[in-house]
């Protein structure tokens, strides 16, 4: 594992590998409000050792990446996309694998189409496209973000905390809520975080609509994983996405949530490797 803190166009990003520069690259995007800690350190290194140059960033307000006043998100969906390939740039990596969870699918999504020459592959985990006739997230999640302006963001327990109710409500019955990886991992991005309560504002951020009504477009391998118990993003989101990109492979976790569970790794992973494999 590698840092890098990138400063392109006015922007920091910050950035960190696994693994052999020169092997085929898989660009790790993550969700909302999660910084990249959140694909986990063992999760990065078994790619890497699979043989595959893996990266991972932190977004715009999260992590050690430029932030913002809170409730000021100056930038668009679109600027989020772009930052995904200022990275590769920043690596020198002209194409690359692109993976993506929940809001990082949506942006990787965008940058199938608005940079197609960059992509080789599609993963798109627990994410959605967001066509109008497809469920809303359940009421549990709305009312739980709701009350995002009760955190104390300057004090580590009530950051951690929510951060541990937050992955609660996520988790599918087929699996056992670890409360205290969630919590180490919670207390790592809060120590590395420059500013925490700037986070709150990847719910502000608009744009990308141009793109995800074009969905069907993408013409690269696509694999779509999703869990059958996602409460934010209901699994008739995959399944719309599967139906909508054309030549795509869906894989369905069974009793899982809105989560990147260790217990669904193996499987997520093999599926991954062999999606971004010369020989599939």
């Amino acid at each position: 594992m590698n840092e890098r803190l990138l400063n392109i166009d006015g922007i920091k990003l910050c950035s960190e590998h696994f693994g052999k520069p020169g092997a085929p690259a898989i660009l790790l995007i993550m969700g909302a409000q999660s910084s990249l800690i959140w694909w986990e350190d063992e999760f990065c290194q078994r790619l890497a050792d699979a043989g595959r140059f893996v990266i991972r960033y932190d977004h715009r307000d999260v992590g050690r990446s430029t932030t913002y006043e809170p409730g000021k998100a100056s930038y668009t969906f679109e600027d989020m996309a772009d930052d995904a390939v200022r990275v590769l740039d920043a690596y020198k990596v002209e194409q690359a694998h692109i993976v993506g969870m929940s809001m990082g699918g949506m942006l990787t999504q965008m940058i199938a189409l608005r940079h197609p020459e960059r992509v080789l592959t599609v993963t798109l985990l627990a994410t959605s496209n967001f066509a109008p006739h497809l469920p809303p997230m359940e009421e549990k999640i709305m009312d739980f973000f709701s009350n995002m302006g009760m955190i104390d963001w300057t004090n580590e327990a009530s950051v951690i905390q929510f951060a541990i109710e937050r992955s609660r409500l996520l988790v599918g019955s087929k699996h056992v809520f670890d409360e205290e990886n969630v919590k180490s991992l919670a207390k790592k991005e809060f120590t590395r975080s420059d500013n925490p309560a700037s986070m709150s504002n990847h719910a502000l951020v608009s744009g990308g609509e141009s793109y995800l009504v074009r969905t069907k477009e993408i013409n690269v391998p696509a694999l779509i994983i999703h869990g059958t118990e996602d409460p934010i993003i209901p699994y008739e989101h995959g399944e719309n996405l599967a139906k909508e990109i054309p030549g795509s492979a869906l894989l369905t976790l069974s009793g899982t949530g809105h989560e990147l569970h260790y217990d669904d790794w193996s499987l997520i992973m093999d599926a991954i490797l062999k999606h971004t494999s010369t020989e599939a």
